[in-house]
Parts: structure tokens; C-alpha cells; sequence
């Protein structure tokens, strides 16, 4: 294996749920050096990918597809707030968590429908008909959740979706 190839596998194995200009800025490496050795490396099963909203996730093997989803939705900054806020309850209000988040409606709609898209919270509702969020494995989130910190990338860009979305709709 060459040099850069086993550098882009242990980036991967250090850092579950890298995206792909995650890996590039964090790896200072050429893109199409990246796609090459990822592609070699997918090719050779030594990396899982995992796919949400438009980005693509890599693992090193020994993550299933919940663990996959689930460290790749810790990785967005947005997300993991509303993910750490449903922790420490059990079923929180969407209400509740744009007032409690500083977040429009449609951010917490947004990011309750991926939760639950990916199997990672379920929605459910009180007889007063609110929407209400309980994460699906609060334990196993909550040790993910340890392992999974967003790049600073990630957390910019979800930082510029949130003042975006708060000039619409503040």
C-alpha cells in the first residue's frame, strides 16, 4: 500500500465519518489524489461509505449502517445539538427544541425528518397532536457521541445554513 493510501486509511480509521473535503482539507492532499486512493480503497473493502444528504461518509470497517448514519449526522453541528438536546430527555417537542436551540421551525422540521429518515430518532404525537422527537438508541447515540466531533468545516457551514435560515424566517 502506498504511503498516501495508508494515510488516507488511518485519517479514515482516526476520524469515522470524514467526508470526502473534510479529508482533503484535513489531508492536505490534491482532490484527485483523494478519489483515487478512496476509490482504490473502497474497491479493496477496506472503506464503507455512507451517504446522507449529498455528502458521502467513509468508515474503516466494524460500523453498521445505524452507527454509520448515526456518526455521520454527529458530524453537522445543527444536528448534534438537536441530537444531545433529545438525550437528555426522553420524547422533547420540536417547539421546544426551536425555542430551546435558537432555531426556525423549519431547521428543527428539517433536521427531526433526517433523524428520522436515517433510523436514528423516531417522531412521534401527544394527544395534543405536537410532534414530539425520542431518539431510537439513546445509549449507543450517547457513546458515538463521544467518539464524533464535528471538523471545524462542518460546524462553520452549518453556522452559515443556521444565519441563512434565521434571515428568512427572524
Amino acid at each position: 500500500m502506498t504511503e498516501v493510501r495508508q494515510q488516507v486509511l488511518e485519517h479514515v480509521d482516526a476520524h469515522p465519518g470524514v467526508h470526502y473535503k473534510g479529508l482533503v482539507r484535513e489531508l492536505d492532499i490534491a482532490a484527485g489524489q483523494a478519489q483515487y486512493h478512496l476509490r482504490r480503497l473502497l474497491d479493496a473493502r477496506e472503506l464503507d461509505v455512507e451517504k446522507i444528504q449529498g455528502r458521502t461518509h467513509y468508515f474503516t470497517d466494524g460500523y453498521d449502517g445505524w452507527e454509520r448514519r448515526t456518526i455521520a449526522l454527529l458530524r453537522r453541528e445543527t444536528t448534534r445539538h438537536v441530537i444531545v438536546y433529545a438525550l437528555d430527555s426522553d420524547g422533547v417537542s420540536a417547539m421546544e427544541l426551536a425555542d430551546e436551540l435558537d432555531l426556525a421551525r423549519s431547521t428543527v422540521s428539517f433536521h427531526v425528518s433526517t433523524l428520522v429518515e436515517a433510523g436514528v430518532a423516531e417522531k412521534y404525537f401527544d394527544s395534543k397532536g405536537r410532534a414530539h422527537l425520542r431518539l431510537t438508541r439513546p445509549a449507543e447515540t450517547r457513546s458515538l457521541l463521544e467518539a464524533v466531533t464535528p471538523s471545524l468545516s462542518d460546524r462553520l457551514v452549518d453556522r452559515f445554513t443556521r444565519l441563512v435560515d434565521a434571515s428568512f424566517h427572524g
